[in-house]
């Protein structure tokens, strides 16, 4: 067996990348033609004189050339070295190089720090050789040869030999900090190292006769001690508390200390003098009315700072063996089984070209005005205006005068938008953090956000989120990104057409772009049967489905109930772990898992993140209710610790979908365009959603304050790219299997009944469900006049005899039996 002795690093969106072909082509032909100028120039010094007479024979096949590239060598060396800046042609070729090696992103060499220091010499070299050749030979070129002869007849040779120490003397002092003061601190820290050696080898017994002797000198024979300076070699001294014997009188104590103040020194090479440590301590003068024998105790003792010596514990028996493991094996590495997994790279999103914001100066000077002259017309003074251009709106922030009132400008929303003749206009009075008011006026050409555009950001690409979601870009044009792990549930909500959907398409698209296939399950309900079909293709990377479905993206509402109560089974195991292992999250159980502290004998397993997606919730809770809400809520109260989070959506949020209970457990909300105001409290609770202007326009809420924000647009053809190619890919065996359900309502067949124990009632119950057609437990109440648990008793014996089917959410049970004489001859059968 092959064994894993280091941790290779996660895999990211950067392994799935490859560079376009127009960009390693020119790449190449730059790290070609920086080789093809160094050897020209290498061959033109050899045989510069022999090259320079055939420099304008280029088209004379007659005139054989000396270099080792020819009469394009010959051109190359009379152009750069010749005609300009001499041996320093040869940085040119290396900046060359450089740009070729950035171009194929294999970055060596700083890129900015590499330039100035090239452009530098380019300019330095040809003077300092021309000082030095007096112009003969071609090591200066003609640049270097004209600047020293210019510089000779104004300043002389002297002058200009001091230009030239000087120039290259700031150089090392700027580049390599040579001033004066640093070079003293270089040589301080190398004398305070030499001393603590020199200590460290001192016996103890004559450092503490130096320590004393020194003290007694400051001290002297007086009561004060000033301006002493106390080194410590330890990092920190210990606190002493004087306790006063009791059965003594009580003395009065002086007060008047001085206070020493010391470097708190960490180490001999590094000192901060700014942190200090500050000693107090007593004055030796005798204290008064103690006894004569107390006195003299007093008298002799000595205050001792000692260092607290670190005990090294034993270590448990597990640490010891996971140590071993460890160093055996190696950590745990759960991308093992997908190895080769490779991550979507950006490519496969479209390219909308550039999304640069293209500022409108006609429009917002425009807008000003009428905002400006509408507030006036209404007394509404404005002391100060700026405006912030987003995306697809534009912000425009007021400073109203001294004493008006927030209220009177909140009041003047439609006013301001009939004015603007915008489609809508949302006022946020005042805005958090700041001292203004904010008018968000839609822009006439809003700027697409694209998805390809925020995923290969670098604030997504080097983010450290356990589940980064990227939505998009914000008011002021910045990718605004979240971590779902910390949400840690997320509630969807906008009218149809306003981009629910795309933001659904564009999170499971984030987590795609940076979950491995091991980190990550999805469990996907979508009751329309069209809008997540397509990540069906990653049903072994990415997919959670119960153990006897055949299809992973859930669109039956009675296997919806069985795969809650699924996910609630998987959160209470998960629990159970997390408790056996004494950990408080999922992240803390992987990591121990991973350290090999955990023992798979014992049931210990890795954890994967699972998310839940419900694509439709509107429609579960007209089918089932109840039976969907409550497991729904105590996932979402309990579920986030160990790694199960959830992402609801609805195009109808009215207060019969998202309860009361359904809101206190998810508080991030994202919110498209609704219909109406009262559509937009239910939501968010407050105002808002009504005003936006859809097609991605959204608002976003996580507890404390309302933003603004542009989704990122990713489109149906990308979706199927993305899963195509991970779909291609190994996978596993199957989809991630959750628990088993066990059937409350009873198990079907009739093996599983018993007619001993069946109701008295039993028959009368049957004659009236096959009689009526319906299988229904609160029609049996009614007809037979029973509460609801004999009723419900009674319902569970009918479905385990066969008379009626199993359990169908809010909707009757199926009757088995047709008619009643077929009812009489199979009761006649349970009766033998």
């Amino acid at each position: 067996m092959e064994k894993n002795t280091k941790n290779p690093p996660a895999a990211t969106p950067e392994a799935g990348k490859t560079l376009s072909k127009p960009r390693i082509f020119f790449g190449i032909i730059l790290l070609v033609l920086s080789l093809v100028m160094a050897g020209s120039f290498a061959s033109y010094l050899m045989n510069w004189k022999a090259d320079q007479s055939q420099a304008g024979t280029m088209l004379d096949r007659s005139v054989k050339s000396s270099n080792l590239f020819g009469k394009v060598g010959d051109w190359f060396g009379k152009i750069f070295i010749f005609d300009s800046i001499g041996v320093a042609a040869f940085i040119v070729a290396f900046l060359f190089f450089v740009v070729g090696m950035l171009i194929l992103k294999k970055r060596y060499f700083k890129p900015w720090k590499t330039i100035g220091h090239s452009l530098f010499f380019i300019c330095w070299l040809p003077i300092f050789f021309g000082a030095v050749t007096q112009g003969v030979g071609t090591l200066s070129g003609v640049y270097g040869y004209q600047i020293v002869d210019f510089l000779t007849s104004v300043i002389g040779l002297v002058g200009l030999w001091a230009v030239i120490a000087v120039s290259i003397g700031m150089y090392f002092i700027l580049e390599f900090n040579m001033r004066p003061s640093a070079i003293k601190n270089r040589l301080n820290d190398i004398n305070d190292k030499t001393v603590g050696k020199i200590k460290g080898m001192m016996p103890s017994s004559a450092e503490d006769f130096e320590a004393d002797t020194e003290l007694e000198e400051l001290a002297g024979n007086g009561n004060e001690i000033s301006n002493v300076t106390v080194t410590e070699d330890v990092p920190r001294a210990a606190s002493t508390i004087t306790e006063v014997p009791k059965g003594f009188p009580e003395v009065e104590v002086n007060n008047d200390l001085e206070t020493i103040t010391t470097p708190n020194r960490t180490s001999f090479e590094e000192m901060d003098e700014a942190a200090s440590t500050t000693v107090t301590l007593t004055p030796s003068a005798p204290i008064p009315n103690l006894p004569a024998s107390f006195q003299s105790e007093a008298d002799s003792f000595e205050f001792k700072v000692e260092v607290a010596q670190e005990i090294d514990e034993p270590q448990d028996e597990a640490d010891i063996k996971s140590a071993d493991l460890v160093k055996q094996h190696g950590f745990y590495d759960h991308t093992l089984d997908l190895a080769k997994f490779q991550m979507p790279h950006i490519n496969l999103l479209k390219d909308y070209g550039s999304e640069e914001i293209s500022i409108n100066k006609e429009e917002l000077e425009e807008n000003k005005n009428k905002i400006v002259g509408l507030l006036k017309n209404f007394n509404v003074g404005i002391a100060e205006i700026k405006a912030t251009i987003g995306p697809t709106v534009t912000l425009y922030e007021i400073v109203p005068e001294a004493g008006i009132r927030v209220a009177a400008i909140k009041k003047l929303q439609d006013d301001i938008a009939l004015n603007l003749s915008a489609m809508g206009i949302r006022i946020i009075a005042p805005m958090p953090g700041k001292g203004t008011i904010g008018i968000e006026v839609p822009r006439k050409n809003p700027t697409m956000v694209s998805m390809r555009s925020v995923l290969a950001s670098h604030k997504f690409q080097n983010s450290d989120m356990d589940l980064p979601v990227v939505f998009g870009k914000t008011i002021s044009n910045e990718i605004f990104m979240a971590d779902l792990a910390k949400m840690p549930h997320l509630l969807m909500a906008g009218a149809t057409g306003q981009g629910k959907s795309v933001g659904i398409n564009a999170i499971l698209t984030s987590l795609l772009y940076k979950k491995h296939p091991s980190e990550l399950k999805f469990v996907m309900v979508d009751p329309k049967k069209v809008e997540l079909t397509l990540y069906s293709k990653i049903e072994r990377h990415y997919l959670a489905k119960l153990p006897d479905s055949d299809d992973a993206i859930i669109t039956d509402t009675h296997k919806v109930i069985n795969t809650l109560n699924s996910l609630c089974i998987e959160m209470d195991s998960r629990y159970e772990l997390l408790k056996n292992a004494f950990c408080r999250t999922i992240k803390e159980y992987n990591g121990k898992f991973k350290e090999r502290k955990l023992n798979p004998e014992n049931g210990h397993r890795y954890l994967p993140y699972i998310v839940l997606v419900v694509d439709e919730f509107a429609d579960l809770i007209m089918t089932a209710g109840k039976e969907v809400e409550h497991p729904i809520a105590r996932l979402a109260q309990l579920a986030r610790a160990v790694g199960i989070h959830l992402i609801v959506a609805t195009q109808r949020p009215s207060v019969n979908v998202i309860t009361g209970m359904i809101k206190a457990n998810f508080p991030a909300r994202a919110a498209f365009r609704v219909i109406s105001s009262v559509d937009s409290r239910t939501i968010l609770d407050a105002t808002g959603a009504d005003q936006l202007i859809g097609k991605g326009d959204m608002l976003y809420f996580n507890g404390n304050e309302i933003l603004r924000l542009q989704c990122a647009f990713v489109d149906t053809p990308e979706v199927e790219k993305i899963v195509d190619y991970i779909g291609a890919q190994k996978g596993y065996a199957s989809a991630f299997l959750l628990p088993e359900v066990p059937n409350e309502e009873g198990q079907s067949g009739s093996a599983a009944f018993d007619p001993n124990e069946k109701d008295a009632l039993f028959e009368d119950a049957a004659r009236i469900v096959v009689s009526t057609q319906q299988g229904s437990t609160s029609m049996l109440q009614r007809q037979l006049k029973l509460g609801y648990n004999r009723a419900g008793r009674i319902m569970d014996q009918l479905e385990a005899a066969g008379v009626v089917g199993g359990f169908n959410g809010a909707k009757a049970r199926e009757v088995q039996i047709t008619d009643l004489n077929s009812l009489e001859q199979f009761l006649q059968d349970l009766r033998r």
